[in-house]
């Protein structure tokens, strides 16, 4: 049983008595103690920051040319806070309850109503630095709708939020590197952390430029460095993303918790061929406004407009009228696959379904329309009218999608299908956001605190500006107040040689193998057999499979690689080979992890866990915790976090 370091006290007054107790650091003692970032997202570099202004020293290591290359800044439709701008019933505790309800009951209440509580200062946060957040016309926020929800939360900025929301805390850091507080290192990978005394006390980082190996000491480290979606290799990730810092720190000995837990995106563009390596993602906001729909004929090939209204099937509106096209993510993703392996998918493959805004636009064109005064305007007016709105609204969006598939989504509904976008699962952490061991942190999408089964959408953004701007300011002192007598360790400690020699050794390993096969060669395979037994859905002879498959793929690695030139240079087949080998072995824990849990809840859907209308099953009473997984030579030990719930009934979720 794991011990979470949950504040006592009711729900509401935890972070606020946590804060009023937990031990400082006095001024003068913060600039004696170094803190070692890695990632420098929206997490990272709101994290850095923060320190740095509050006088810390910090190191910050991105793998990127600039921190503005994160993938934060790929995300699109916007971020969530409690701040009922609206006065359409939102409140702290709304967030919080959806957020719970979204995960299927598998996060930890304390976190996530922190996580709400925090919210609306990000909001003013990110304003206060120049965010340009959308507004209404009388110049207050603006805010729309994501799925899982029935209230209008969401702040964005057209379709480019997380660029936005990055450029500012990037411009927070960039202030921190001008006064000296923050040191940055671009063009550096984490390869190991170093561990003396049974605590964490540095990295050792490769230049990528060079390929030279860097031993950095830390009072203590924080991981910042995203999510594990590219195992699956075709996934809305950059194609950078990778697990290797936190898996390095696994097999130092933290544990990771629930990592079978991977979130698919609905709103997707479909696969068009092998030759892809990675996938789009088509914000969930386009819900907002766009009806989804297949024809109600098995492999109707009409064209979209010659399919009339009483024979298109808009599924999600009729199995789920309370929240029609807003569902959660993992609910939309199913319904689609189910449409499309019945019969009903649309495209050349078949494996896709319509996001048609034909609908609103009209709507729009129809209330412009009456604004201006106009009698009778024509279908083609209404159109031009509401074609405006929608491109103010989502127009950097369509313009994307019209570049990537040559068809206007203006003049023909967006084809679109799941796809692997997000991780809930990540290095276990406990309220302070410190992994099991001792002054190492896992931050935003690195850890699994927040989002049970499955993420609501625009919860990324606010847990990492959470995670980096409110929370570790505050917990990290309680740990960092007992190192003040702590010196700067030496890098010429041997903790530090034995490391570096490790990582080493394992990049020579690499380009001593000498075989025939790309790394692509076996990323793509990896990412067919998650994919295919341990993806969308999962069953226990398909896992059982998929492990061994993953064995016996990782064992031909090993002899059958090929990586051209060495580990003294700038090397990009390297990076990846190191990454790969990683996700190697992620993935057959990933399966191991899916084959215990023998529920389905959230993304996690085991198809012998289904109720009748073929929605996910839970089973509260045997798996109702956070399953984290320590490592054991090479093997996994499970450890358990039960997961209690004061302040919310679980129940079967229901969004009709």
């Amino acid at each position: 049983m794991l011990n979470a370091k949950i504040p006592d006290g009711p729900l509401e007054h935890k972070w606020a008595s946590y804060r009023s107790r937990t031990p400082l650091v006095n001024p003068s003692n913060k600039r004696n103690l170094e803190i070692v970032v890695v990632g420098a997202g929206l997490a990272g570099a709101s994290a850095a920051a923060s320190l740095a202004e509050l006088g810390y020293r910090v190191k910050c290591f991105c793998f990127q040319d600039s921190a503005r290359r994160a993938h934060s800044i790929a995300a699109q439709g916007g971020i969530n806070a409690a701040k009922n701008y609206q006065n359409d019933g939102d409140s702290v505790y709304r967030l919080f309850y959806d957020t719970i309800k979204g995960g299927d009951y598998r996060a930890r209440e304390a976190n996530v109503y922190r996580l709400a509580e925090v919210s609306a200062n990000i909001i003013d946060q990110c304003v206060a630095q120049g965010v340009p957040f959308a507004r209404e016309y009388g110049g207050y926020l603006s805010n729309r709708s994501f799925g899982g929800t029935q209230v209008q939360r969401t702040f964005y900025a057209a379709g480019q939020t997380g660029q936005q929301l990055l450029l500012g805390a990037y411009s927070a850091l960039q202030r921190q590197v001008g006064t000296g507080s923050v040191q940055m290192y671009s063009r550096h990978e984490m390869l190991d952390i170093v561990m003396i005394d049974g605590k964490c006390r540095g990295i050792i980082a490769r230049d990528l430029i060079t390929g030279k190996l860097e031993r950095h000491f830390g009072h203590a480290v924080l991981l910042c460095t995203g999510g594990y979606g590219n195992v699956f290799y075709l996934s809305t990730n950059a194609m950078g993303s990778n697990v290797t810092a936190a898996w390095k720190a696994h097999k130092r000995g933290a544990w990771f918790a629930n990592p079978c837990y991977t979130q698919i995106h609905p709103t997707c563009i479909p696969v068009s061929g092998d030759h892809q390596s990675k996938l789009t993602l088509m914000s969930e906001s386009l819900r907002n406004d766009g009806r989804i729909w297949v024809p109600k004929k098995k492999d109707d090939n009409r064209k979209p407009g010659e399919i009339p209204e009483e024979e298109r099937d808009y599924y999600l509106e009729r199995r789920y009228p309370a929240f029609g096209n807003l569902v959660p993510r993992d609910v939309a993703s199913r319904a689609a696959k189910e449409r499309c392996d019945a019969g009903y998918g649309v495209g050349a493959s078949r494996m896709a379904v319509y996001l048609d805004f034909t609908f609103n636009m009209k709507r729009y064109g129809t209330v412009e329309a009456n604004k201006q005064g106009l009698r009778d305007p024509s279908e083609e007016e209404i159109m031009r009218m509401g074609k405006a709105v929608v491109a103010e609204k989502y127009g950097n969006l369509f313009d994307m999608y019209k570049q990537i598939t040559g068809e206007d989504p203006y003049e023909v509904p967006m084809r679109i299908y799941p796809a692997v976008h997000y991780t809930m699962g990540g290095l276990w952490v406990d309220y302070n956001l410190m992994t099991n061991v001792p002054g190492l942190y896992a931050l935003g999408e690195a850890n699994f605190s927040d989002h049970g089964a499955n993420r609501l959408g625009a919860s990324a953004l606010m847990q990492g500006l959470a995670d980096g701007y409110f929370v570790i300011p505050y917990t990290i002192g309680n740990y960092l107040s007992g190192e003040i007598r702590t010196p700067s360790i030496s890098t010429g400690e041997q903790a530090f040689a034995d490391a570096e020699n490790n990582v080493r050794d394992g990049l020579d390993r690499l380009t001593g193998i000498g075989g025939n096969q790309t790394v692509d060669h076996f990323h793509k395979r990896l990412g067919k057999i998650m994919w295919d037994k341990c993806g969308m859905a999962r069953n226990r002879e398909g896992l059982g499979s998929a492990i061994g498959e993953i064995q016996s793929l990782r064992e031909e690695f090993w002899k059958d690689l090929r990586i051209p030139g060495t580990q003294h240079e700038l090397n990009p087949e390297l990076e990846k080979a190191a990454r790969v080998a990683d996700f190697l072995e992620l993935g057959e824990l990933m399966c191991h992890d899916a084959l215990h849990r023998d529920e389905s809840c959230g993304g996690h859907f085991r198809e012998e866990f289904q109720t009748e209308e073929g929605e996910a099953l839970r089973n509260d009473e045997q798996f109702a915790y956070v399953a984290a997984w320590g490592m054991n030579g090479k093997n996994w030990d499970l450890h358990r976090e039960d997961l209690k719930f004061d302040n919310i009934k679980i129940a079967q979720r229901s969004y009709k």
